[in-house]
């Protein structure tokens, strides 16, 4: 559930990511109301994307022609951090570029979520306890290591094999 100006920027996100034909996940808070409840009423709506560089540019186009916000000193500055900085009427919209393997799999992995009367992809409960545990938000990464559809075999080897053992959870 999200408040009226945030459904409309993830419904504009959503429509702008799939006209380019670019696979996506929504992650943040957008991720955590479909995995664990709650409104998504403040903060900013993100999505990772897999594209390739020349695409980040396509983004920002066609999101300025499309009615997002583009501020091109700050597309500029983020040139290096892999990520598209927008706003949909007032909502901060961050696109992060899916530069790596492990982001790369979160978004081919991601699974249909029914989000304020609209199918989005979030990343599978396994792979947003990745990002909830090193965001260090231990109450929602709680919330979603206790829902019967977490597979905790998997997500304890995902994470012996990027080096995080010492996150591991107890079975």
């Amino acid at each position: 559930m999200a408040a009226p100006s945030h459904a409309r920027a993830i419904r504009a996100v959503s429509d702008l990511l799939s006209r380019l034909r670019l696979d996506f996940v929504f992650v943040g808070s957008v991720a955590r109301a479909a995995h664990i409840g709650g409104i998504v009423a403040s903060g900013s709506i993100d999505a990772v994307a897999t594209m390739g560089p020349q695409q980040k540019s396509q983004v920002a186009m066609m999101a300025n022609n499309n009615g997002f916000g583009v501020d091109r000193d700050e597309l500029d500055a983020a040139e290096e951090l892999d990520l598209v900085p927008i706003s949909f009427e007032g909502t901060r919209v961050h696109i992060l570029v899916a530069s790596n393997a492990l982001y790369g799999r979160m978004v081919a992995d991601g699974v249909s979520a029914e989000f304020d009367e609209i199918a989005i992809k979030i990343p599978r409960a396994e792979d947003f306890a990745l990002l909830l545990q090193l965001n260090n938000d231990v109450e929602s990464l709680m919330n979603v290591v206790e829902s019967p559809e977490f597979d905790r075999q998997g997500y304890n080897r995902k994470l012996e094999a990027i080096g995080l053992r010492e996150l591991v959870v107890p079975e």
